[in-house]
């Protein structure tokens, strides 16, 4: 069985209101049962025993959270992709690196080893990157009463998790791309100019498929994706708002 290096970045901040309820204005340190969103994933992961060294990216306080669990803990950038690119070029330098990298965000409170371990699972070795996609009925089975942003294609209504498997090369060669992309995220001009009228017809006819956005990833990135279908719901509901971590305590203390 494969082991694979994982970067972890822990930048994500979060509203003043919602840091006043839960002591915190970092996502990853958000705590649920007495530990950190952080401490979870990096239990999770190293209990696996599939993944290698961990890098994470993040403040001072990030850092004294990761204490003994993370290999290293890098400062955070600028950007998302800046800090993913750091952990990167951490994880590379070292002996024996990965040939893929296990990218997974701070913010999945549910996410257990049992989670990963189905996730690897459903991963096409033979691709450069791997995407979770989670079904509305999935989601809506898994947390009622909750929403998410979902995109209507023409082979079902979905939304994408927080964990991918990429191949390290292809994604030292994309960072240009992802950082058009993570710029342009918030202006529907910018996006339509990254994508393409062809695609944005599609999408706009409700026509667009989950092949086609396979080969527009191959396009712009020019290395080769694979969507994962029916991947596990917990890799989609990250905590952004209030009313999220509201839902999330309820779950665990309905354990």
């Amino acid at each position: 069985m494969p082991t694979y290096d994982a970067i972890l970045p822990a930048g994500g901040r979060i509203k003043p209101d919602f840091a006043s309820v839960v002591g915190t204005d970092v996502k990853a340190l958000i705590k649920f049962e007495g530990e950190s969103i952080l401490e979870k994933t990096l239990k999770a992961l190293r209990e696996t025993g599939r993944i290698g060294r961990m890098a994470v990216i993040g403040c001072d306080e990030v850092r004294k959270a990761s204490k003994s669990l993370a290999d290293d803990v890098l400062p955070e950038g600028a950007s998302g992709p800046e800090n993913i690119l750091r952990g990167l070029k951490d994880l590379i330098s070292k002996p024996n690196a990965s040939e893929k990298v296990f990218l997974v965000t701070t913010d999945l409170p549910f996410l257990s080893r049992e989670i990963v371990d189905r996730y690897l699972d459903q991963c096409s070795d033979g691709r450069d990157i791997n995407v979770p996609l989670v079904s509305r009925d999935q989601w809506e089975q898994r947390f009622p009463g909750t929403t998410a942003t979902f995109a209507k294609l023409a082979d079902g209504t979905w939304t994408t998790g927080c964990a991918f498997l990429i191949d390290v090369g292809a994604l030292e060669n994309s960072m240009p791309q992802i950082e058009q992309v993570f710029n342009n995220r918030k202006s529907v001009m910018g996006m339509a100019k990254l994508l393409g009228p062809k695609f944005l017809f599609k999408f706009a006819t409700k026509t667009l498929t989950v092949p086609d956005i396979e080969v527009k990833i191959q396009q712009m990135l020019g290395c080769t994706g694979a969507a994962i279908r029916n991947a596990p719901t917990e890799l989609a509901y990250d905590i952004d708002a209030l009313d999220d971590y509201e839902y999330a305590v309820k779950e665990f203390q309905a354990r």
